[in-house]
């Protein structure tokens, strides 16, 4: 079991250059967890895919009905009082605090590409590119 934050749940859902390693991280360990906070971070995500031309409507609406069916038994709410520990103790927002907070709740890592919550909680978090090398070891270099 890892958690997952929007971007990873993204990168999975939204064909990109990062989608080979969210698929990756997934056949790494398939079971992935999140904040309930998810939901609305992806479709503020999905809306500017919408409003950029780079998505249709349909395509959004798949996505997300995708993701949504993926995780709808893996959510939780985190306590706000775990979520206010990990922000006063760094420069995260509390967005991003939530998904550490369930990490260490869970006594598992946070597999997340944000730079800042990488830095800031080491201990709790691995970046998708270093989580999905793991998966194949015999070509370590291939586009990573």
């Amino acid at each position: 079991m890892i958690v997952v934050d929007v971007n990873t749940i993204a990168y999975l859902w939204i064909p990109g250059e990062m989608t080979r390693l969210a698929e990756r991280a997934l056949a790494i360990d398939p079971h992935w967890v999140t904040s309930i906070l998810w939901r609305s971070e992806f479709r503020n995500i999905l809306a500017g895919y919408l409003r950029r031309g780079n998505l249709d409507t349909s395509s959004a609406t798949r996505c997300l009905g995708g993701a949504e069916t993926q995780l709808a038994a893996y959510e939780y709410l985190i306590p706000s009082s775990l979520v206010m520990e990990k922000v006063a103790g760094s420069n995260c927002s509390a967005y991003d605090c939530e998904y550490v907070a369930l990490a260490d709740d869970l006594k598992t890592m946070l597999v997340t590409s944000d730079r800042q919550v990488l830095d800031q909680f080491p201990g709790l978090t691995i970046s998708l590119k270093d989580f999905a090398k793991t998966v194949d070891r015999e070509n370590p270099d291939d586009n990573l």
